[in-house]
């Protein structure tokens, strides 16, 4: 059924296919880094700096004669990297931690929904920032920053979902045949909600990506000579009159975020019954 309705949409959204294949370019170009990448992607030659794209450097060269090509082609693992694990890990903890809550109610609920809400009241950006500092600025702990700020969000819209699917009459049979809460949480109420989480996390992979990017940008990153695509933009602000050091990092940017956001708004018209029946 899944699949039906899978190659349905491929056919029918073309934003969606597109999405697709931008976001599988960019997954290959970063696992076949090595073999694409004309250049070693930290190596540096003066004789060359801040050269224009050309057939030698497709690219052009950054400020210290780095190919950008192959740094744009090999900050696809870092940056791929920080929103897939972030994604991953936040939809499992919000997944579970939401579930609970919604699930058991009461006090336990009221608990738990307010420290999601401490997180909350901080902005994202300014409360990874201030995490990522006070870790060190390296891959991992930009990372954790991240699932911190990001994981409350999931564990709400998940709360919401498995109180609307606990008054099902479904789960009133369960409870009413002797089954455990912890079968019924995992077994009856989890996989009829967790659609909804799947759609956020297709769709906030590209946000991930900006926000791992907006932090590489104002040097609480992975630390030079690194190839990353937020730090690769930061190098380019001093020279707005070479588009290219900063243009095409940012460019890999938008389109992965855009193309992310193309597969969950496909992955909604197939997981969203409403929307499902106008595709079919």
């Amino acid at each position: 059924m899944f699949l039906k309705a899978f190659l349905r949409l491929i056919r029918k959204n073309y934003l969606f296919t597109a999405g697709c294949l931008i976001c599988l370019f960019w997954i290959l170009a970063a696992i076949l880094a090595p073999v694409i990448a004309p250049y070693d992607p930290i190596a540096q030659d003066l004789a060359v700096k801040l050269n224009p794209p050309s057939a030698a450097h497709f690219f052009g060269t950054d400020n210290f004669g780095r190919d950008i090509f192959s740094r744009v082609i090999y900050g696809g693992r870092y940056s791929l990297l920080a929103g897939v694990v972030t994604v991953v890990c936040v939809t499992i903890i919000g997944s579970i931690y939401g579930a609970i809550a919604g699930y058991v109610g009461g006090v336990v609920d009221d608990v738990m929904m307010r420290l999601s809400e401490v997180i909350l009241s901080f902005p994202q950006l300014i409360l990874a920032m201030c995490i990522n500092a006070a870790l060190g600025s390296n891959l991992f702990n930009t990372i954790i920053a991240l699932i911190v700020v990001a994981w409350p969000g999931y564990a709400r819209l998940m709360r919401s979902v498995v109180i609307s699917v606990k008054e099902n009459q479904y789960i009133e049979a369960a409870e009413a045949l002797g089954a455990s809460k912890f079968r019924i949480m995992f077994r009856e109420i989890f996989p009829n909600s967790i659609s909804s989480v799947l759609i956020m996390a297709t769709t906030d992979l590209g946000n991930q990506i900006l926000l791992f990017s907006t932090l590489s940008f104002l040097g609480l990153g992975s630390a030079p000579p690194t190839p990353e695509w937020g730090m690769m933009v930061s190098d380019g602000v001093s020279y707005f009159n070479k588009f290219w050091v900063a243009g095409f990092p940012g460019l890999a940017i938008f389109t992965m975020a855009v193309g992310a956001n193309f597969i969950g708004d496909g992955l909604r018209d197939i997981l969203d019954p409403k929307l499902r029946k106008q595709v079919g």
